[in-house]
């Protein structure tokens, strides 16, 4: 089978870049940077959100599923900084040419991820092959909307159409999966300023395996993956999880019941 590679970011805003751009003085907490960047955000557009390339990635989590099972984890250890997460998010890609999936990773996980290569000096060769080197990526490559090597099922399923877009959360419970168990990405960065960098990476960790989830439905719903295999596959998702240590699997594990 072709690996599948499901992933999600989380993100806190670059305190280092935000320096640089508006010359802060050294005294002021980066906590005070941040909150005068949400502050001048709010002012312009309504939402705290800031541009793609005033985001740092605090966390890289992934699903891989190939012939040799169901993986789930996060990217690097907690002492590892972003240049680190970056390059080992692009060197699985580099090294198993998978099939991408996640939701909204064309509209934020993606582009944030390209300035930080590209801030970073991460180089990612096969990622932005484009049929120079391989003609098989003229055809189908990971940059462009329609094609399929990046599959962004929240905008897929929308069809294209903004107005149409789905809350992973909301989808993921709606067909019967645990969707997010109490965090969400408006608290990351109080977390992050907590030392609460564990917890991120635990959140971020159960949104990948949502979007699976998601994901096999939606090969079901193609006709593509077999009732049986389907079932097959989401009673391989959970004992996977059963194996694994961590509170927030055993959480997940207890809100999922089975349909």
């Amino acid at each position: 089978m072709i690996p599948v590679l499901v992933f999600d970011i989380e993100t806190i805003p670059d305190v280092a870049g935000l320096r640089a751009l508006h010359g802060h003085p050294a005294e002021m907490s980066d906590a005070d940077v941040a909150a005068q960047a949400f502050a001048e955000r709010r002012e312009k557009t309504n939402s705290e959100f800031l541009q793609h390339h005033l985001h740092r990635i605090a966390a890289i989590s992934c699903v891989f599923r190939d012939d040799e099972g169901f993986r789930v984890r996060s990217l690097g250890s907690l002492e590892d900084q972003e240049p680190k997460l970056v390059s080992d998010f692009f060197r699985i890609i580099d090294k198993y040419t998978p099939q991408l999936v996640s939701w909204n990773g064309g509209g934020f996980d993606l582009p944030v991820l390209h300035y930080r290569a590209m801030i970073n000096g991460v180089v990612a060769s096969r990622y932005w092959e484009m049929g120079d080197d391989d003609r098989d990526f003229k055809w189908n490559n990971y940059l462009s909307r329609y094609h399929t090597r990046h599959l962004d099922l929240m905008d897929h399923l929308a069809l294209y159409t903004g107005r149409a877009n789905a809350p992973l959360d909301d989808l993921a419970k709606l067909c019967g999966f645990p969707g997010k168990l109490g965090v969400d990405g408006s608290q990351v960065w109080a977390l992050f300023q907590e030392g609460r960098l564990g917890e991120i990476r635990d959140y971020c960790e159960t949104d990948v395996v949502n979007t699976y989830l998601v994901y096999c439905r939606y090969l079901l719903m193609r006709g593509v993956m077999a009732r049986e295999a389907y079932n097959a596959e989401i009673d391989l998702v959970r004992s996977s999880l059963a194996l694994l240590d961590g509170p927030h699997w055993k959480e997940y594990l207890s809100v999922w019941q089975p349909s």
